[in-house]
């Protein structure tokens, strides 16, 4: 009887367990720094920021299939699929680049705040905003004539951001600790909610249908949030080093890629809570993702690193560890 108790456990634990873990990688090259990247449901091809371009991948043939060129400092990447327009926000130029979103041939540059960040389309508004980390304001773009509509002051210093499909947006304000909702047609903050225990948060990512945020922050929690009212619903701990946060409606889970210690947090309502039910080993450095929706997979940016001699030679810090040239890549996670 205690052997098949034992048996019993281990089975029952074995279905219980989310089965995610690294099932590819695939090889970008290049090397260079990187942040957002953005999946394009309808033409399956992966947009990821690397350094001064944006690199495409064909997703699900798993290799790279162009570029776009000149995107100096590069954050983020938004679609307006029915205009066949792409964003990217650049923040050593301080502009947005649209491009063809069949081609990806570039259109036009359009001048923002200071050092554009995270960028989201908002198809009620037809506007794209980016979210400006050193002037501490976002710029609304009319996505069809590339004219800037206006600049939102957002009293610090915003992070990710997301659109809930009503007009309105939600973006972390990483130096307050807040949830800051605008409202995408009047351009104005109509509400601050404090995401206190929650510090220095980054990654953002929203269950449309139960109203849910989900902030990752810098002290190694999750916060779930109550998107109409604001109010902090419950946190969750996460590994170190988060920049990036997604949730798959699909399976009922949200996601954080924490790079500092190489690992992907995964969350779960359970009986009315929220709870990390599994944490996945992926890579040093791998603190940024995006859900993939159809497959149900998570894909985060990643490089190989060595580690800095104790002495450094030139052009090397001591004590920082750096990437293997040509080494950038991606990893796929899925079951």
């Amino acid at each position: 009887m205690k052997r098949l108790s034992i048996a019993l456990f281990i089975a029952l634990a074995a279905l219980s367990a989310e089965g995610y873990h690294v099932i590819q990688k695939i090889h970008i090259g290049g090397g260079g720094s990187w942040d957002y990247l953005r999946l394009e449901e309808s033409s399956r091809r992966l947009f990821v920021s690397n350094g001064t371009r944006v690199a495409v991948l064909d997703i699900d043939a798993g290799r790279v299939l162009g570029e776009i060129a000149d995107t100096q400092g590069v954050h983020g990447i938004a679609f307006a699929p029915e205009l066949n327009r792409g964003f990217t926000s650049n923040g050593r130029t301080n502009d947005v680049t649209i491009f063809d979103l069949k081609t990806l041939q570039p259109l036009s540059r359009v001048s923002t705040g200071q050092n554009p960040d995270s960028i989201v389309y908002e198809p009620k508004s037809g506007r794209v905003f980016t979210f400006n980390g050193r002037s501490n304001d976002s710029t609304a773009i009319d996505a069809r004539t590339g004219e800037v509509a206006g600049a939102i002051p957002l009293g610090g210093k915003p992070e990710f951001s997301v659109a809930d499909g009503t007009g309105r947006i939600y973006v972390n304000v990483e130096n307050t600790s807040e949830v800051v909702v605008l409202d995408a047609q009047k351009l104005r903050v109509v509400r601050r909610s404090s995401l206190a225990p929650c510090e220095e948060p980054t990654g953002l990512a929203m269950d449309l249908k139960q109203r849910r945020l989900f902030s990752v922050c810098g002290n190694k929690l999750m916060a779930v949030t109550d998107a109409d009212s604001g109010k902090v619903l419950a946190t969750v701990p996460i590994g170190a080093g988060t920049d990036g946060a997604g949730f798959d409606p699909g399976t009922g889970l949200a996601f954080s890629s924490n790079g500092g210690d190489g690992t992907l947090t995964l969350v779960r309502e359970v009986k009315g809570k929220y709870e990390a039910v599994e944490t996945v080993p992926t890579g040093r450095g791998s603190r940024t993702m995006t859900v993939d929706l159809k497959l149900h997979r998570v894909y985060l940016p990643a490089a190989e690193f060595e580690t800095a001699p104790a002495q450094p030679e030139p052009g090397r810090r001591g004590g920082r560890t750096l990437a293997v040239p040509d080494s950038f890549h991606l990893l796929v996670v899925g079951r």
